[in-house]
């Protein structure tokens, strides 16, 4: 069982180690990349030998943060996941499974985490695992460079879609604050992020509306991609994730459901929601997780059977929602 940190703690288990590896979860995104290069970067300006290990490529998109990556070249004596609710979500690739089997400290915002670590620093109001690392970073006492900065920056902006989603709070404005402060370049990388898409990425966008289907009486949007349909794309798999904002954004929807079938065969669902119904509820009963308005799982079997058990718990929240108003 994981024993609970807060800030302070995880703050001083972390200037205690002099070799520290930095797990992100697999199928990489903003936050746990963000995360990951600027706690390396931080640690490295302090003489702590730090590296980050991810079970996929890092996105090019994502290229900028810098991190260094780990080789295998030193014991670390701590391993720190962040932005990781569940072992699982760490993959099996490279060399991860050495160190996924053991992690000593976990730094996480996902409500679901599944207390894998020995420690964590969970913290689920908090916008982004982002917003709670900037809080661990001041109780280190650490220099936040302007490339810091910038990391950070990448992760609250990606989890709240540039400060729209509901999860925004005035802390999470705060923060963006004080990082604009330390220098994030905050024009430039909003257009990478958010305003900057590739032939590929706009290729799948196009494919994916024409498989737009509106179910549960027009209630709940669906698009979905397969594997052939992905690869013949040529977007690069980490750009495939702003898909999921697409049936979400339709007039009179509640539940926005994106299917994208992954290498193996399984297919990767990803639920956003409107005010007032819980995505993560959802998830959750098929295996899955995440927030209140935006969670997820994966599904092993046809495209069918994938569609039909998810939107079985989709009706099920949406009517159970209908029969609680006044």
């Amino acid at each position: 069982m994981t024993q609970s940190m807060h800030v302070e703690q995880a703050a001083a288990r972390l200037l205690e180690a002099g070799q520290v590896l930095i797990l992100c979860h697999k199928n990489p995104d903003g936050d746990t990349i963000g995360c990951g290069a600027a706690l390396c970067h931080v640690l490295n300006g302090m003489g702590r030998q730090a590296a980050v290990l991810c079970a996929d490529p890092i996105p090019p998109r994502l290229s900028f943060t810098r991190p260094r990556l780990f080789r295998g070249e030193f014991v670390p004596d701590l391993v720190v996941a962040v932005d990781v609710a569940g072992v699982a979500l760490l993959g099996d690739a490279g060399l991860m499974p050495a160190y996924s089997r053991h992690v000593d400290l976990c730094i996480d915002h996902h409500a679901g985490n599944g207390g894998y670590a020995d420690c964590t620093l969970l913290d689920a109001s908090a916008a982004a695992a982002a917003e709670l690392l900037w809080e661990v970073l001041q109780a280190m006492g650490a220099e936040i460079t302007p490339l810091v900065a910038d990391c950070l920056y990448t992760g609250l902006a990606t989890d709240t879609g540039c400060f729209r989603f509901a999860n925004t709070t005035a802390r999470t404005h705060r923060v963006a604050a004080g990082l604009i402060e330390a220098g994030a370049r905050v024009e430039e990388l909003n257009t990478i992020l958010f305003a900057t898409r590739s032939r590929g990425q706009m290729e799948a966008e196009r494919i994916a509306r024409s498989h737009l289907t509106y179910e549960l009486e027009g209630r709940c949007a669906v698009i979905w991609l397969d594997r052939d349909e992905t690869a013949a794309s040529g977007a690069d798999p980490a750009d495939l994730d702003e898909l999921t904002a697409l049936p979400i954004g339709i007039e009179g929807v509640q539940v926005g459901l994106t299917f994208r079938q992954l290498p193996g065969g399984s297919w990767r669902v990803s639920i956003r929601t409107a005010k007032g119904v819980d995505a993560c509820a959802i998830a959750r009963r098929l295996g899955g997780g995440g927030h209140l308005r935006a969670a997820g799982c994966e599904l092993l079997g046809t495209l069918d059977n994938a569609r039909q058990a998810v939107l079985a718990e989709a009706r099920a929240v949406l009517d159970a929602g209908e029969e609680a108003r006044p």
